[in-house]
Protein backbone atom coordinates (compact mmCIF):
# COMPACT_ATOMS: atom_id res chain seq x y z
CA UNK A 1 0.00 0.00 0.00
CA UNK A 2 1.37 3.74 -1.25
CA UNK A 3 0.42 6.68 0.56
CA UNK A 4 0.59 9.80 -1.80
CA UNK A 5 1.17 13.48 -0.04
CA UNK A 6 -2.13 15.43 -0.61
CA UNK A 7 -0.98 19.11 -2.07
CA UNK A 8 -2.47 21.85 0.11
CA UNK A 9 -3.27 25.13 -1.12
CA UNK A 10 -0.18 27.94 -0.95
CA UNK A 11 -0.73 30.07 2.03
CA UNK A 12 0.30 34.10 1.28
CA UNK A 13 2.53 35.68 2.65
CA UNK A 14 0.93 38.59 4.69
CA UNK A 15 2.74 42.29 4.63
CA UNK A 16 1.63 43.29 8.18
CA UNK A 17 3.76 40.03 9.27
CA UNK A 18 6.53 40.07 6.82
CA UNK A 19 7.22 43.92 6.82
CA UNK A 20 8.92 45.79 9.73
CA UNK A 21 6.86 49.11 8.21
CA UNK A 22 3.78 47.90 7.72
CA UNK A 23 3.68 46.08 10.91
CA UNK A 24 3.92 48.73 12.89
CA UNK A 25 1.69 51.15 10.69
CA UNK A 26 -1.08 48.50 12.01
CA UNK A 27 -1.56 48.98 15.48
CA UNK A 28 -4.63 51.53 14.73
CA UNK A 29 -6.72 49.19 13.33
CA UNK A 30 -5.76 45.53 15.98
CA UNK A 31 -2.50 44.76 14.71
CA UNK A 32 -0.75 42.65 12.52
CA UNK A 33 -2.66 39.51 11.29
CA UNK A 34 -3.14 36.59 14.42
CA UNK A 35 -0.59 33.91 13.59
CA UNK A 36 -3.25 31.23 13.44
CA UNK A 37 -5.22 32.60 10.30
CA UNK A 38 -4.50 30.88 7.24
CA UNK A 39 -4.61 33.64 3.95
CA UNK A 40 -4.75 31.34 1.31
CA UNK A 41 -6.28 28.87 2.32
CA UNK A 42 -9.40 30.55 3.73
CA UNK A 43 -12.26 32.04 1.14
CA UNK A 44 -11.99 35.74 1.71
CA UNK A 45 -15.84 36.18 -0.11
CA UNK A 46 -16.15 38.80 -2.07
CA UNK A 47 -12.88 40.40 -0.75
CA UNK A 48 -9.58 38.72 -2.35
CA UNK A 49 -6.45 40.09 -3.20
CA UNK A 50 -7.22 40.91 -6.55
CA UNK A 51 -10.28 42.52 -6.06
CA UNK A 52 -8.83 44.38 -3.11
CA UNK A 53 -5.67 45.60 -5.57
CA UNK A 54 -8.21 46.87 -8.16
CA UNK A 55 -10.36 48.93 -5.80
CA UNK A 56 -6.70 50.64 -4.28
CA UNK A 57 -5.85 51.03 -8.01
CA UNK A 58 -8.56 52.67 -8.64
CA UNK A 59 -9.10 55.30 -5.86
CA UNK A 60 -5.28 56.12 -7.01
CA UNK A 61 -6.16 56.74 -10.31
CA UNK A 62 -8.84 59.30 -9.44
CA UNK A 63 -6.64 60.91 -7.23
CA UNK A 64 -4.00 60.97 -10.28
CA UNK A 65 -6.78 62.49 -12.43
CA UNK A 66 -7.65 64.91 -9.34
CA UNK A 67 -3.82 66.05 -9.23
CA UNK A 68 -4.37 67.14 -13.01
CA UNK A 69 -7.78 68.69 -11.95
CA UNK A 70 -6.49 72.39 -11.74
CA UNK A 71 -5.94 72.31 -15.82
CA UNK A 72 -8.58 70.01 -16.22
CA UNK A 73 -10.92 73.43 -14.75
CA UNK A 74 -8.32 75.75 -16.07
CA UNK A 75 -6.80 74.41 -19.50
CA UNK A 76 -3.06 73.98 -20.32
CA UNK A 77 -1.73 76.71 -20.84
CA UNK A 78 1.94 78.02 -19.75
CA UNK A 79 3.42 78.78 -17.07
CA UNK A 80 0.47 77.63 -15.32
CA UNK A 81 0.46 74.05 -16.23
CA UNK A 82 4.16 73.89 -14.26
CA UNK A 83 3.13 75.80 -11.46
CA UNK A 84 0.02 73.85 -10.76
CA UNK A 85 1.84 70.60 -11.54
CA UNK A 86 -0.44 69.43 -13.81
CA UNK A 87 1.13 68.92 -16.93
CA UNK A 88 0.67 66.50 -19.46
CA UNK A 89 1.89 65.52 -23.00
CA UNK A 90 -1.56 64.62 -24.10
CA UNK A 91 -3.38 67.62 -24.71
CA UNK A 92 -0.04 69.33 -25.65
CA UNK A 93 0.14 66.83 -28.35
CA UNK A 94 -3.20 66.18 -29.44
CA UNK A 95 -2.26 70.55 -30.41
CA UNK A 96 1.12 70.72 -31.06
CA UNK A 97 1.00 67.94 -33.36
CA UNK A 98 -2.26 68.37 -34.95
CA UNK A 99 -4.26 65.32 -33.40
CA UNK A 100 -6.55 68.18 -33.17
CA UNK A 101 -6.75 68.61 -36.94
CA UNK A 102 -7.23 65.01 -37.84
CA UNK A 103 -3.81 64.27 -38.06
CA UNK A 104 -2.81 60.78 -37.89
CA UNK A 105 0.85 59.90 -36.41
CA UNK A 106 2.59 58.06 -39.46
CA UNK A 107 -0.23 57.84 -41.66
CA UNK A 108 -0.73 61.33 -42.51
CA UNK A 109 2.04 62.21 -44.77
CA UNK A 110 4.12 65.56 -43.91
CA UNK A 111 3.10 64.69 -40.15
CA UNK A 112 6.43 63.88 -38.43
CA UNK A 113 5.95 62.16 -34.67
CA UNK A 114 9.13 61.84 -32.15
CA UNK A 115 7.81 58.45 -30.65
CA UNK A 116 7.57 54.79 -32.17
CA UNK A 117 4.90 53.55 -34.60
CA UNK A 118 2.82 51.85 -32.13
CA UNK A 119 2.64 55.25 -29.85
CA UNK A 120 2.17 56.95 -32.52
CA UNK A 121 -0.82 55.04 -33.88
CA UNK A 122 -2.17 54.61 -29.82
CA UNK A 123 -1.94 58.80 -30.12
CA UNK A 124 -4.34 59.09 -33.05
CA UNK A 125 -6.55 56.43 -32.23
CA UNK A 126 -7.86 58.23 -29.08
CA UNK A 127 -7.87 61.78 -31.08
CA UNK A 128 -10.52 59.81 -32.77
CA UNK A 129 -13.12 59.39 -29.88
CA UNK A 130 -12.55 63.10 -29.31
CA UNK A 131 -15.69 64.49 -30.15
CA UNK A 132 -15.52 67.34 -33.45
CA UNK A 133 -17.47 69.90 -31.78
CA UNK A 134 -16.29 72.34 -28.67
CA UNK A 135 -14.10 74.72 -27.93
CA UNK A 136 -9.72 73.68 -28.22
CA UNK A 137 -10.41 73.66 -24.69
CA UNK A 138 -12.91 71.24 -24.34
CA UNK A 139 -11.73 68.69 -26.76
CA UNK A 140 -8.07 69.09 -25.10
CA UNK A 141 -10.21 68.32 -21.80
CA UNK A 142 -11.76 65.37 -23.99
CA UNK A 143 -8.49 63.84 -25.18
CA UNK A 144 -7.54 63.77 -21.93
CA UNK A 145 -9.92 62.25 -19.77
CA UNK A 146 -10.32 58.94 -22.63
CA UNK A 147 -6.64 58.62 -22.22
CA UNK A 148 -6.61 59.11 -18.77
CA UNK A 149 -9.82 56.63 -18.32
CA UNK A 150 -7.51 53.76 -20.63
CA UNK A 151 -4.28 54.42 -18.47
CA UNK A 152 -6.43 53.49 -15.37
CA UNK A 153 -7.13 49.99 -17.36
CA UNK A 154 -3.93 49.98 -18.33
CA UNK A 155 -3.39 50.39 -14.52
CA UNK A 156 -4.98 47.97 -13.45
CA UNK A 157 -4.06 45.22 -15.93
CA UNK A 158 -0.79 45.96 -14.65
CA UNK A 159 -1.27 45.64 -10.93
CA UNK A 160 -3.04 42.35 -11.41
CA UNK A 161 -0.38 40.76 -14.02
CA UNK A 162 2.07 41.63 -11.17
CA UNK A 163 0.23 39.78 -8.56
CA UNK A 164 -0.19 36.87 -10.52
CA UNK A 165 3.79 35.95 -11.01
CA UNK A 166 4.32 36.44 -7.38
CA UNK A 167 3.52 32.76 -6.19
CA UNK A 168 3.55 33.06 -2.61
CA UNK A 169 3.21 37.34 -2.56
CA UNK A 170 0.67 38.73 -4.16
CA UNK A 171 0.20 41.63 -2.00
CA UNK A 172 3.85 42.78 -3.09
CA UNK A 173 1.64 44.24 -6.40
CA UNK A 174 -0.12 46.91 -4.07
CA UNK A 175 3.03 48.35 -4.15
CA UNK A 176 2.34 49.61 -7.92
CA UNK A 177 -1.36 50.31 -6.86
CA UNK A 178 -0.78 52.82 -4.74
CA UNK A 179 2.60 54.27 -5.98
CA UNK A 180 3.33 57.98 -5.62
CA UNK A 181 5.94 57.93 -8.57
CA UNK A 182 2.22 56.30 -10.21
CA UNK A 183 -0.16 58.98 -9.12
CA UNK A 184 1.75 61.91 -9.59
CA UNK A 185 3.26 60.70 -13.41
CA UNK A 186 1.18 57.88 -14.94
CA UNK A 187 -0.89 60.57 -16.72
CA UNK A 188 1.84 62.51 -18.19
CA UNK A 189 2.01 60.31 -21.16
CA UNK A 190 1.88 56.80 -22.30
CA UNK A 191 4.65 54.97 -20.68
CA UNK A 192 1.82 52.68 -18.56
CA UNK A 193 0.92 51.23 -21.55
CA UNK A 194 4.72 49.93 -22.41
CA UNK A 195 4.64 48.71 -18.64
CA UNK A 196 1.57 46.85 -18.96
CA UNK A 197 3.22 45.28 -22.34
CA UNK A 198 6.28 44.91 -20.51
CA UNK A 199 4.94 42.98 -17.34
CA UNK A 200 2.86 41.15 -19.30
CA UNK A 201 5.54 39.69 -21.25
CA UNK A 202 7.16 38.78 -17.78
CA UNK A 203 4.08 37.22 -16.57
CA UNK A 204 3.85 35.17 -20.02
CA UNK A 205 7.74 34.16 -19.29
CA UNK A 206 6.76 33.33 -15.60
CA UNK A 207 4.19 30.53 -17.20
CA UNK A 208 6.88 29.18 -19.22
CA UNK A 209 5.37 30.88 -22.30
CA UNK A 210 8.49 32.13 -24.28
CA UNK A 211 6.93 32.76 -27.53
CA UNK A 212 3.95 34.82 -26.05
CA UNK A 213 6.37 36.71 -23.70
CA UNK A 214 8.17 37.57 -26.73
CA UNK A 215 4.81 38.74 -28.49
CA UNK A 216 4.29 41.43 -25.63
CA UNK A 217 7.98 42.20 -25.61
CA UNK A 218 7.85 43.27 -29.15
CA UNK A 219 4.57 44.91 -28.78
CA UNK A 220 6.48 47.09 -25.52
CA UNK A 221 9.23 47.98 -28.01
CA UNK A 222 7.05 48.99 -30.51
CA UNK A 223 5.79 51.68 -28.35
CA UNK A 224 9.14 52.59 -26.02
CA UNK A 225 12.52 51.36 -25.96
CA UNK A 226 12.91 49.63 -22.55
CA UNK A 227 10.90 46.70 -22.77
CA UNK A 228 13.81 45.61 -24.93
CA UNK A 229 15.92 45.27 -22.21
CA UNK A 230 14.02 42.13 -20.97
CA UNK A 231 15.50 39.69 -23.22
CA UNK A 232 19.12 40.86 -21.32
CA UNK A 233 17.97 39.36 -17.87
CA UNK A 234 17.04 36.08 -20.28
CA UNK A 235 20.00 36.14 -21.92
CA UNK A 236 22.51 35.66 -18.55
CA UNK A 237 20.07 33.17 -17.35
CA UNK A 238 20.32 30.95 -20.42
CA UNK A 239 23.80 31.14 -20.13
CA UNK A 240 23.80 30.34 -16.69
CA UNK A 241 21.52 27.63 -16.71
CA UNK A 242 22.56 26.23 -20.69
CA UNK A 243 18.88 26.58 -21.25
CA UNK A 244 19.10 28.60 -24.25
CA UNK A 245 15.80 27.64 -26.24
CA UNK A 246 13.75 30.10 -24.24
CA UNK A 247 15.88 32.88 -25.57
CA UNK A 248 15.91 31.85 -28.48
CA UNK A 249 11.83 31.45 -28.85
CA UNK A 250 10.91 34.90 -26.81
CA UNK A 251 13.76 37.09 -28.88
CA UNK A 252 12.35 35.31 -32.12
CA UNK A 253 8.68 36.24 -31.61
CA UNK A 254 9.79 39.75 -30.06
CA UNK A 255 11.60 40.26 -33.51
CA UNK A 256 8.98 38.98 -35.72
CA UNK A 257 6.64 41.24 -33.91
CA UNK A 258 8.34 44.57 -33.99
CA UNK A 259 9.28 43.89 -37.22
CA UNK A 260 5.77 43.15 -38.32
CA UNK A 261 4.51 46.60 -36.19
CA UNK A 262 7.03 48.90 -38.22
CA UNK A 263 7.81 47.14 -41.65
CA UNK A 264 4.81 48.41 -43.12
CA UNK A 265 5.23 52.33 -41.93
CA UNK A 266 9.37 51.49 -43.18
CA UNK A 267 7.90 50.79 -46.42
CA UNK A 268 5.10 53.34 -46.68
CA UNK A 269 7.09 56.10 -45.50
CA UNK A 270 10.53 55.71 -44.07
CA UNK A 271 11.61 59.51 -43.37
CA UNK A 272 8.68 59.85 -41.04
CA UNK A 273 9.18 56.31 -39.44
CA UNK A 274 13.14 57.10 -38.50
CA UNK A 275 12.31 60.72 -37.56
CA UNK A 276 11.99 59.25 -33.96
CA UNK A 277 15.47 57.77 -34.33
CA UNK A 278 16.82 60.96 -35.70
CA UNK A 279 15.30 62.88 -32.98
CA UNK A 280 16.63 61.06 -30.32
CA UNK A 281 20.33 60.71 -32.29
CA UNK A 282 20.18 64.72 -32.60
CA UNK A 283 18.30 66.39 -29.26
CA UNK A 284 21.03 67.03 -26.29
CA UNK A 285 20.86 66.49 -22.98
CA UNK A 286 17.02 66.16 -21.75
CA UNK A 287 15.98 67.58 -18.13
CA UNK A 288 16.51 65.63 -15.34
CA UNK A 289 19.50 63.26 -16.91
CA UNK A 290 22.70 62.87 -15.66
CA UNK A 291 24.17 64.94 -18.58
CA UNK A 292 21.49 68.00 -18.06
CA UNK A 293 22.41 68.03 -14.42
CA UNK A 294 26.16 68.61 -15.06
CA UNK A 295 25.76 70.91 -18.14
CA UNK A 296 23.79 73.22 -14.96
CA UNK A 297 26.98 73.08 -12.93
CA UNK A 298 29.20 73.06 -15.77
CA UNK A 299 27.73 76.45 -16.82
CA UNK A 300 28.14 77.97 -13.41
CA UNK A 301 30.95 76.95 -12.80
CA UNK A 302 32.68 78.09 -15.81
CA UNK A 303 33.61 74.59 -17.10
CA UNK A 304 32.89 73.07 -20.97
CA UNK A 305 29.57 71.94 -21.45
CA UNK A 306 28.85 68.55 -23.24
CA UNK A 307 27.08 68.29 -26.90
CA UNK A 308 24.92 65.37 -28.02
CA UNK A 309 27.81 63.56 -30.05
CA UNK A 310 29.88 63.63 -27.13
CA UNK A 311 26.63 62.52 -24.89
CA UNK A 312 25.71 59.85 -27.52
CA UNK A 313 29.01 58.04 -27.20
CA UNK A 314 29.28 57.77 -23.37
CA UNK A 315 25.87 57.45 -22.99
CA UNK A 316 25.66 54.36 -24.79
CA UNK A 317 29.16 53.41 -23.80
CA UNK A 318 28.43 53.87 -19.67
CA UNK A 319 24.84 51.76 -20.36
CA UNK A 320 27.26 49.02 -22.41
CA UNK A 321 29.54 48.70 -18.95
CA UNK A 322 26.92 48.63 -16.54
CA UNK A 323 25.22 45.84 -18.24
CA UNK A 324 28.79 44.07 -18.63
CA UNK A 325 29.11 44.31 -14.93
CA UNK A 326 25.53 42.90 -14.01
CA UNK A 327 26.46 40.30 -16.32
CA UNK A 328 29.59 39.29 -14.61
CA UNK A 329 27.20 39.60 -11.17
CA UNK A 330 24.66 37.67 -12.51
CA UNK A 331 27.56 34.51 -14.05
CA UNK A 332 29.20 35.23 -10.75
CA UNK A 333 27.50 35.25 -7.58
CA UNK A 334 26.97 31.47 -5.78
CA UNK A 335 22.82 31.30 -6.54
CA UNK A 336 21.84 32.29 -9.42
CA UNK A 337 19.80 35.52 -9.52
CA UNK A 338 16.07 36.05 -9.81
CA UNK A 339 14.83 37.14 -13.67
CA UNK A 340 13.06 40.31 -11.49
CA UNK A 341 16.74 41.30 -10.02
CA UNK A 342 18.65 41.76 -13.09
CA UNK A 343 15.69 43.35 -15.19
CA UNK A 344 15.52 46.24 -12.94
CA UNK A 345 19.15 46.00 -12.66
CA UNK A 346 19.35 46.92 -16.42
CA UNK A 347 16.45 49.26 -16.68
CA UNK A 348 17.54 51.14 -13.36
CA UNK A 349 21.45 51.38 -15.42
CA UNK A 350 19.50 51.95 -19.05
CA UNK A 351 17.61 54.97 -16.98
CA UNK A 352 20.34 56.34 -15.18
CA UNK A 353 22.60 56.62 -18.23
CA UNK A 354 20.26 57.41 -20.92
CA UNK A 355 20.60 61.24 -22.10
CA UNK A 356 16.83 61.34 -21.64
CA UNK A 357 14.69 60.83 -18.01
CA UNK A 358 11.33 62.19 -18.05
CA UNK A 359 9.35 62.25 -15.01
CA UNK A 360 7.34 59.20 -16.54
CA UNK A 361 10.35 56.93 -16.55
CA UNK A 362 9.55 56.10 -12.81
CA UNK A 363 6.42 54.31 -14.30
CA UNK A 364 9.17 51.86 -15.67
CA UNK A 365 10.97 50.97 -12.18
CA UNK A 366 7.74 50.60 -9.90
CA UNK A 367 6.44 47.00 -10.88
CA UNK A 368 10.25 46.02 -11.35
CA UNK A 369 11.15 47.02 -7.62
CA UNK A 370 8.04 45.29 -6.17
CA UNK A 371 9.60 42.20 -7.83
CA UNK A 372 12.96 42.89 -6.83
CA UNK A 373 12.89 43.63 -3.51
CA UNK A 374 9.24 44.09 -1.68
CA UNK A 375 10.22 45.83 0.95
CA UNK A 376 8.31 48.68 1.85
CA UNK A 377 10.55 51.28 3.44
CA UNK A 378 12.90 51.33 1.11
CA UNK A 379 10.04 51.28 -1.69
CA UNK A 380 8.79 54.22 0.05
CA UNK A 381 12.10 56.69 0.41
CA UNK A 382 12.88 56.11 -2.86
CA UNK A 383 9.15 57.30 -3.85
CA UNK A 384 9.65 60.13 -1.88
CA UNK A 385 12.80 61.18 -3.79
CA UNK A 386 11.03 61.09 -6.72
CA UNK A 387 7.81 62.74 -5.77
CA UNK A 388 10.67 65.55 -4.84
CA UNK A 389 11.97 65.72 -7.88
CA UNK A 390 8.34 65.68 -9.83
CA UNK A 391 7.97 68.72 -7.86
CA UNK A 392 10.85 70.33 -9.19
CA UNK A 393 11.08 69.75 -12.64
CA UNK A 394 7.94 71.70 -13.35
CA UNK A 395 8.88 74.84 -11.05
CA UNK A 396 11.97 74.48 -12.99
CA UNK A 397 10.74 74.16 -16.54
CA UNK A 398 8.44 76.99 -15.66
CA UNK A 399 11.64 79.59 -15.21
CA UNK A 400 13.60 77.70 -18.15
CA UNK A 401 10.69 77.81 -21.14
CA UNK A 402 8.18 80.25 -19.48
CA UNK A 403 10.25 82.96 -18.14
CA UNK A 404 7.46 83.40 -15.12
CA UNK A 405 7.42 84.49 -12.46
CA UNK A 406 11.12 84.73 -10.49
CA UNK A 407 9.47 84.45 -6.89
CA UNK A 408 7.75 81.00 -7.93
CA UNK A 409 10.76 79.54 -9.71
CA UNK A 410 13.05 77.04 -8.81
CA UNK A 411 16.77 77.88 -9.34
CA UNK A 412 19.03 75.70 -10.78
CA UNK A 413 21.32 74.64 -8.15
CA UNK A 414 18.02 73.11 -5.81
CA UNK A 415 16.71 71.84 -8.86
CA UNK A 416 20.25 70.18 -9.75
CA UNK A 417 19.95 68.83 -5.74
CA UNK A 418 16.43 67.24 -6.91
CA UNK A 419 17.91 65.30 -9.54
CA UNK A 420 20.58 64.24 -7.68
CA UNK A 421 18.09 63.09 -4.88
CA UNK A 422 16.59 60.82 -7.68
CA UNK A 423 19.49 59.35 -8.81
CA UNK A 424 20.82 58.62 -5.49
CA UNK A 425 17.72 57.17 -4.65
CA UNK A 426 17.69 54.89 -7.65
CA UNK A 427 21.43 53.51 -7.37
CA UNK A 428 20.55 52.84 -3.39
CA UNK A 429 17.81 50.37 -4.28
CA UNK A 430 20.26 49.08 -7.25
CA UNK A 431 22.84 48.44 -4.30
CA UNK A 432 20.25 46.74 -1.92
CA UNK A 433 19.00 44.61 -5.07
CA UNK A 434 22.84 43.63 -5.47
CA UNK A 435 23.22 42.99 -2.01
CA UNK A 436 20.25 40.48 -2.18
CA UNK A 437 21.75 38.96 -4.90
CA UNK A 438 25.57 38.45 -3.23
CA UNK A 439 23.60 37.40 0.03
CA UNK A 440 20.35 35.32 -1.03
CA UNK A 441 19.41 35.09 2.23
CA UNK A 442 18.64 38.35 3.03
CA UNK A 443 15.96 38.18 -0.47
CA UNK A 444 12.34 38.01 1.23
CA UNK A 445 11.16 36.36 -1.79
CA UNK A 446 13.72 33.65 -1.02
CA UNK A 447 12.72 33.41 2.22
CA UNK A 448 9.42 31.47 1.80
CA UNK A 449 10.68 28.68 -0.16
CA UNK A 450 11.01 30.20 -3.78
CA UNK A 451 13.71 29.97 -6.23
CA UNK A 452 12.38 32.60 -9.01
CA UNK A 453 8.77 33.25 -9.81
CA UNK A 454 8.80 35.28 -12.36
CA UNK A 455 12.40 32.48 -14.00
CA UNK A 456 9.70 30.26 -15.84
CA UNK A 457 12.00 27.68 -17.54
CA UNK A 458 14.93 28.86 -15.61
CA UNK A 459 12.93 28.34 -11.74
CA UNK A 460 14.83 25.79 -9.89
CA UNK A 461 17.44 24.98 -12.90
CA UNK A 462 20.55 23.91 -12.11
CA UNK A 463 23.89 26.11 -12.85
CA UNK A 464 25.32 24.70 -16.46
CA UNK A 465 28.18 27.31 -16.52
CA UNK A 466 29.88 30.03 -14.64
CA UNK A 467 32.90 32.51 -14.71
CA UNK A 468 35.85 30.92 -13.45
CA UNK A 469 36.17 32.90 -10.62
CA UNK A 470 32.71 32.73 -9.47
CA UNK A 471 31.49 31.72 -5.83
CA UNK A 472 30.45 28.34 -6.26
CA UNK A 473 27.23 26.45 -8.00
CA UNK A 474 23.72 27.66 -7.44
CA UNK A 475 22.91 23.78 -7.56
CA UNK A 476 22.98 23.02 -4.05
CA UNK A 477 20.92 26.22 -3.38
CA UNK A 478 18.38 25.61 -5.53
CA UNK A 479 17.74 21.64 -3.97
CA UNK A 480 17.67 23.51 -0.65
CA UNK A 481 15.09 25.89 -1.73
CA UNK A 482 12.52 22.95 -2.57
CA UNK A 483 8.78 23.98 -1.02
CA UNK A 484 8.66 23.35 2.63
CA UNK A 485 5.91 23.31 4.68
CA UNK A 486 5.42 26.75 6.57
CA UNK A 487 2.88 27.52 9.71
CA UNK A 488 3.70 31.11 9.72
CA UNK A 489 5.05 33.76 7.73
CA UNK A 490 7.98 34.37 9.72
CA UNK A 491 10.87 37.03 8.85
CA UNK A 492 13.36 35.64 8.38
CA UNK A 493 16.42 36.80 11.17
CA UNK A 494 18.74 37.92 8.58
CA UNK A 495 16.06 39.97 6.33
CA UNK A 496 16.93 43.59 6.48
CA UNK A 497 14.04 46.44 6.00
Amino acid sequence: MTSSRVRRPHRIVVPTRNDPLLRRFTELIGGPLGRHSSPGTVDPGFFTVERVLVILTTIAALVSVLIKNPCRVNGWSTPQHFYMACYSDWPELFHSRGLADGVFPFLTEGAPFEYPVLLGLLAGATALLVPLAGSDQARALAYFDINAVLVAAVWIVTVIATARMTNRRPWDAAMIAVAPGIVLAGTINWDLWAVMLATLGMLSFARNRPVAAGIFIGLGTALKLYPLLILGAVLVLAIRSGKFRPLVLSTGAAAATWLVVNVPFMIKDFGGWQYFLTFTQDRGAGYSSVWFAYNEVAERLGWGEVGAEFINFWAFALFAAACAGIAVLGLTVARRPRMAQLVFLIVAAFILTNKVYSPQFVLWLVPLVALARPRWTSFLVWQLMEALHWWAIWMFLAKETSGGSSQNNLDSPYYVLAVVAHILATVYIMWRVVGDMVEPEYDVVRAVGADDPQGGPFDRAPDRWLLPWSTGSSTEQVASAEPRSYTSDDVPTKAAP
